[in-house]
């Protein structure tokens, strides 16, 4: 197995984790954490044992792979100059701040043959992963992410900040075009919508009602999954399933009994998946998990809940004040 060189950029609080884990990782070597900050770069470098830099583009010609984790104003601009450099990009999400930097991103990336994967950490949830094996033609999915105000996610709205998680969740699970979206939000502590709601409605008859908040007082992160002759529930923090499916006998006549099932899944490490999935990908030159157009499909949807909220009347006067 060659040893690829890797490097991360950006050394806040996430970037921090992918160092280490690249750090930790047999077949990758870190050369590089990177930041603007150069005392925060060489805290991060130290704790892992590699050098410190302040420009990303002094990796050019050093590095074969990065985690880009920098804040998302600038994924396009750190992104681009990676993979114009020939270096293979996984970039946190949102994958870029606008949909025709991330199409530029997706643009670049296939036309040098560079593998270019988007941060959707839940993904890699192994109650996430097994539950992709049991759909079988979901007509009704409901999601609710609910979290305390954190500072640290506010430069976004919550649409981008958590819904998107479960966006990028239900397109792949439903694997079919939207048909139509409705959406409502409000901002209740930030100048951005810190709550909102929004109604997925797919061509082939699936709906998904999907809720995020930012300013709950407890954290929550369910998905409900209705299928025919099945109901399937997933708690991502426990990372367990509870499925329901219609058995073979009656439990009254002429209506089937109901068999249970609860899977609970080891703990893991979501993150240290994602970058192993990632490098992976690199050596043997497949498709990400989560593909660059995976990442734009989710900022598209994302972007047009965020049009559909701004345009509600109401919403834009309580913004203005």
């Amino acid at each position: 197995m060659s040893t690829l060189r890797t490097a991360v950029i950006g050394a806040g609080y996430l970037g921090r984790f992918h160092a280490q884990k690249y750090a930790a990782l047999p077949g990758a070597e870190l050369v590089a954490v990177v930041d603007a900050d150069a005392e925060r770069a060489a805290a991060v470098a130290g704790e892992v044992g590699c050098e410190a830099l302040t420009d990303h583009r002094d990796l050019i010609g050093r590095v074969d792979a990065v985690s880009v984790v920098v804040p998302t104003r600038l994924h396009h601009e750190v992104a681009m100059a990676m993979l114009q450099a020939g270096i293979h990009v996984l970039v946190e999400k949102p994958i870029t701040a606008t949909l025709p930097e991330a199409q530029a991103l997706v643009d670049t990336a296939t036309a040098k043959n560079l593998r270019l994967q988007v941060g959707h950490l839940e993904r890699f949830n192994p109650a996430v992963q097994d539950l992709s094996k049991r759909i079988d033609g979901p007509l009704f999915i409901e999601s609710h992410r609910l979290a305390p105000f954190n500072p640290r996610g506010a430069d976004v709205s919550v649409v981008l900040d958590l819904m998107i998680h479960d966006i990028d969740i239900i397109l792949t699970l439903v694997g079919q075009p939207l048909s139509r979206i409705d959406a409502n939000g409000v901002p209740v502590i930030s100048d951005d919508i810190d709550i909102a709601n929004a109604r997925l409605q797919f061509e082939n008859g699936c709906v998904a009602n999907v809720t995020a908040s930012r300013v709950s007082q407890k954290s929550e992160r369910k998905m409900r999954l209705f299928q025919p002759s099945a109901y399937i529930a997933l708690d991502f923090q426990a990372r367990s399933l509870d499925i329901r499916r219609k058995g073979g006998g009656e439990q009254h006549p002429g209506i089937s009994d109901i068999l249970s099932e609860q899977v609970t899944f080891d703990t893991g490490d979501a993150l240290l998946s994602e970058i192993e999935a990632f490098l992976i990908s690199v050596r043997e030159g497949s498709r990400p998990i989560v593909s660059g157009d995976d990442g734009l499909q989710a900022l598209a949807t994302a972007m047009e809940i965020g049009r559909l909220l701004r345009s509600n009347p109401l919403l834009n006067r309580m913004m203005e004040k």
